[in-house]
């Protein structure tokens, strides 16, 4: 059987590289990959980039998935902190032992559901992302990606294809 790969993206403002570079690992490793978000269509990237979104991310099982991840861009801020029904789907996710990630804003989402407390995490370094992190009793470390067995977050789009990888040796 395949592994499946969910990545949630916000309805506008995702940022390009941390979406596609992340699933183009997944899928040579030939992982399906469906991408998610609060509604469904098309979405434009922070630079115009262009990506479906094939379902509304609470409308799919978290179980039927290896992975989920949160891409982030300026519009996860708006749209994805603060998202208690994307907070109750991750912690089900994770419960159920599915791993879950996020990078850059992506990760502050992650850090928002409580599963990091007292761990170490990486976002992109920007005063907003790292306050997120405080605030949420994590430990802000400064890598492109930082994987725990259960959890894994990415910096930002330097840091996408080396957490693309990590996605990959984690399922695989």
């Amino acid at each position: 059987m395949s592994k499946k790969a969910l990545l949630i993206i916000p309805p506008e403002r995702f940022n390009e590289d941390e979406l596609f570079k992340p699933k183009e690992a997944l899928e040579k490793a030939g992982i399906e990959v469906t991408i998610a978000s609060t509604k469904t269509g098309e979405m434009i990237g922070d630079f115009g980039g262009k990506a479906i979104s094939e379902k509304i991310f609470s409308d799919t099982t978290a179980t039927d998935f290896d992975v989920i991840s949160v891409i982030g861009g300026s519009g996860t801020n708006d749209h994805l902190w603060g998202n208690d029904e994307l907070s109750a789907y991750l912690k089900k996710a994770h419960n159920n032992k599915i791993l879950v990630s996020g990078i850059c804003a992506g990760s502050v989402s992650v850090v928002q559901t409580g599963l990091l407390e007292g761990r170490e995490v990486t976002c992109y370094s920007v005063d907003v992302q790292k306050e997120q992190l405080k605030a949420n009793n994590v430990k802000y470390v400064e890598k492109h990606v930082i994987a725990h067995r259960d959890i894994i977050t990415g910096d930002g789009p330097d840091g996408a294809e080396e957490f693309g990888k990590a996605l990959v040796h984690a399922i695989n």
